[in-house]
């Protein structure tokens, strides 16, 4: 069967449907629009009251009849309304802002994802308004954002550390070698934060305390000079309001576990890399991308421990975006990297 899809127009649009936020792409606009994977629900209408921004700042403060929520979980969709309200919503915000009507959409998805998965994300964007959907991994599009040569044969490997999920893939000849999914990622940081400062300070905060101690002093090796911060929370013993200093040491600590759990899926993926494409990889080095990958000095603990170079890509958290956009670009090279288009043949 001869696809009609590659001549795309200006009308398609690429889509990081990420944990912790969604990027969009469009044909010949670049990134439009870029806001947390949060979308706050009236239980009683069945309707959007707000996404984004405006409703992750409602995220535990939500009154009865309001709900927030993240509809996506360790990179794929937990609550399926609840995503499919937000991609419409978020689609209808693009077609009406750049007037295109039912786009060709791109969808990047965590490489681990199951057939029931990929046909809940076709079916939630596809009832959202697109006339076709075409899936691509997410290792696979942040390499291509990431300016990779990913259909030279010779091998790179990604590191896309995310909100939900750690997507580690050697790349060659416009394929996965070999990769490997971990549901251990930027949220699993934020948990740990948490708990450590439950534990430690007798204080409760919130994940978005968390996330923004993370995003501030978060390191994977001591850093230079310690850092602090001042937090709030909730006094465990007596429930009052009251202030902590935390260190970029304690919260090296608090997430060491995880991040060692990052390590070991990337050296277990290089031990199964075939010699020839090892040897490619011991020249050009590791490539970190999304949030995760501007955590303080992970890039050295990585090298430390594999020693491999390893390389932050530029804006890491737009790679995933970015490669949808280029694969719209350039489907005729590229058409071999999505999924559902191998399926179809």
């Amino acid at each position: 069967m001869k696809m009609k899809f590659f001549k795309f127009g200006s009308k398609d649009i690429g889509i990081d449907l990420g944990t912790a936020n969604i990027l969009v792409t469009l044909k010949g606009k670049g990134i439009i629009l870029k806001e947390p994977s949060v979308v706050a629900i009236d239980r009683r209408l069945g309707s959007i009251t707000a996404t984004g921004n405006e409703a992750k700042e409602m995220l535990g403060r939500t009154p009865d009849q309001i709900r927030a929520v993240r509809p996506l979980k360790d990179g794929v969709i937990a609550d399926f309304t609840a995503t499919q309200l937000m991609l419409k919503n978020i689609i209808g915000k693009v077609e009406e802002k750049y007037n295109i009507g039912r786009p060709r959409v791109v969808v990047g998805v965590p490489s681990g994802i199951t057939e029931v998965e990929e046909r809940a994300v076709e079916e939630s964007v596809m009832q959202a308004g697109a006339k076709e959907v075409y899936l691509i991994e997410e290792p696979m599009a942040a390499a291509i954002g990431a300016s990779l040569e990913v259909a030279e044969p010779t091998g790179n490997i990604i590191v896309d550390i995310g909100g939900g999920t750690t997507e580690v893939a050697v790349i060659s000849l416009g394929g996965i070698v070999i990769s490997h999914s971990l549901r251990v990622a930027g949220d699993q940081l934020d948990k740990d934060i948490v708990n450590y400062v439950k534990r430690e300070l007798n204080l409760a905060i919130g994940e978005t305390t968390a996330e923004q101690i993370k995003t501030e002093i978060g390191c994977a090796m001591p850093l230079m000079t310690e850092a602090s911060m001042e937090v709030r929370g909730r006094d465990l013993t007596d429930g009052l309001p009251r202030n902590e200093v935390i260190t970029s040491t304690q919260v090296e600590e608090a997430m060491r576990e995880s991040i060692a759990k990052i390590v070991d899926i990337i050296k277990a993926t290089l031990e199964k890399t075939p010699p020839e494409l090892a040897s490619d990889i011991m020249e050009r080095g590791i490539v970190l991308a999304g949030g995760g990958a501007l955590i303080q000095n992970l890039d050295k603990l990585l090298s430390m421990e594999t020693g491999i170079p390893v390389f932050v890509s530029d804006e890491p958290l737009d790679c995933v975006v970015r490669g949808t956009g280029k694969t719209l670009e350039d489907l005729e090279k590229l058409r071999e990297v999505l999924i559902n288009s191998r399926k179809r043949k």
